[in-house]
Order: structure tokens, then C-alpha cells, then sequence
């Protein structure tokens, strides 16, 4: 049985960029279907998280505590949220966001590069070329 590739795509905000992999999730189908996306950053605490315009029903793996790089998509909020550190409701080290999000994938590399988005900034995402 042949495992499906994970979808890939690219972050890009003025200071940066990160590449992530995402798994193969309703929540990441409906999201492919409108990618490229342009958006504008928010924070909270060591999080950013940005409008896609895409809702989707809360997935029953859903988790509020999540490693650092972890792609989540809020479905309060309509929003990915990329967590790369404590937020203001966090306990101690963990990621703990605002609400139980889909989780979709992972960031390639150092999540701590989310430090460098200020809130305002102009995300944008896409996809990776295969």
C-alpha cells in the first residue's frame, strides 16, 4: 500500500520563511483548494497565527497542547496557528492554544524562525514546487 505524499508548502513573511509538511487531513484538502494564500499576521505570545478564509469542523484527533512547529488550524478562527513557544495560557514550556486545533503537519527546521513575524506582517502561502 503506497503512503500518500505529504502535501508541502512554503511560509513566506518579510523577515523569513519556513517550509512544513502537511499530512493528508480533510482539514488540508480544504486548505489546498484555496493556496496561494496571502494573510496578515498575528501573535500571541510565542505563536503567529493568520485568517485563511477556509472553515472546517473541528477533527476528532484535535489537540490544544501541541510541540513547537506543529501546523494547526484553528477552526474558531478560521485560521493556521503555528505555535513556536509558551502562549499566554500556557503551563510552563508547553504550546497551549487558545482552543483545540485541527493538527495538519510539522515545520521543516527551527520553528523558532516564527520570531522574526511581527504582528501585521504580510504572510503568504503556497505551494512547494515538487
Amino acid at each position: 500500500m503506497q503512503t500518500p505524499t505529504p502535501l508541502r508548502i512554503r511560509i513566506s513573511w518579510p523577515a523569513g520563511h519556513l517550509t512544513a509538511a502537511l499530512d493528508d487531513t480533510p482539514t488540508t484538502q480544504a486548505l489546498a483548494k484555496v493556496l496561494p494564500l496571502v494573510s496578515t499576521a498575528r501573535t500571541w505570545g510565542e505563536e503567529v497565527y493568520f485568517d485563511t478564509g477556509v472553515a472546517v469542523p473541528r477533527e476528532t484527533n484535535a489537540r490544544q497542547v501541541v510541540h513547537p512547529g506543529t501546523v494547526a488550524f484553528w477552526t474558531d478562527g478560521d485560521a493556521l496557528a503555528l505555535p513556536y513557544g509558551p502562549t499566554p495560557i500556557s503551563q510552563g514550556d508547553e504550546c497551549r492554544l487558545a482552543s483545540p486545533c485541527n493538527v495538519l503537519g510539522r515545520i521543516d527546521g527551527d520553528p523558532r524562525l516564527l520570531a522574526t513575524v511581527r504582528a501585521g506582517d504580510p504572510v503568504r502561502v503556497e505551494f512547494m514546487d515538487a
